[in-house]
């Protein structure tokens, strides 16, 4: 079980094969234009396409918030799972998943977050049922964002 019981998944259903879905989103610098909290993402430590150990930046935003985050790849499956965790190596605090079903003549998309470590950070910015609330609505706009633009009706 998450941390603080800091977990949620979202699913959505795109007509767009699963490769195309999974290159759109396991390109890291494209995140900015979905997610409503991170707003850039680039590839670090050489890092340049989504394998497992890679790692990336990712600057985030939220009211008068900012931070920056160096998630680590975990899982690189084209066409099938893209699944990174944020934090130090040793001491990741989030794990963010997408997984990808083939359905009908598309893809079922389904991201999912769970907090593994509920850091002091976040107990002071927003309280752990405050932030499962946040994230939840955060990956249905990310999702519909996703399935605009897989679809080409941004």
């Amino acid at each position: 079980m998450a941390a603080e019981g800091v977990e949620g998944r979202a699913t959505v259903h795109i007509e767009a094969p699963p490769e195309r879905v999974y290159d759109m989103i396991s390109n890291v610098t494209r995140m900015g234009e979905w997610s409503p909290e991170t707003h850039r993402c680039e590839w670090i430590d050489g890092a340049t396409a989504p394998t497992a150990g890679a790692r990336f930046k990712g600057s985030n935003k939220r009211g008068i918030m900012r931070w920056s985050t160096k998630p680590t790849v975990t899982v690189a499956d084209a066409g099938k799972e893209f699944t990174f965790e944020v934090g130090a190596p040793g001491k990741e605090d989030t794990r963010w998943s997408y997984k990808l079903t083939p359905k009908d003549s598309g893809t079922d998309l389904t991201e999912s977050f769970e907090s593994l470590r509920y850091t002091l950070f976040f107990r002071i910015i927003s309280p752990p049922k405050r932030r499962k609330v946040q994230l939840q609505q955060g990956i249905e706009k990310t999702l519909e964002r996703i399935k605009q633009a897989a679809e080409g009706s941004t």
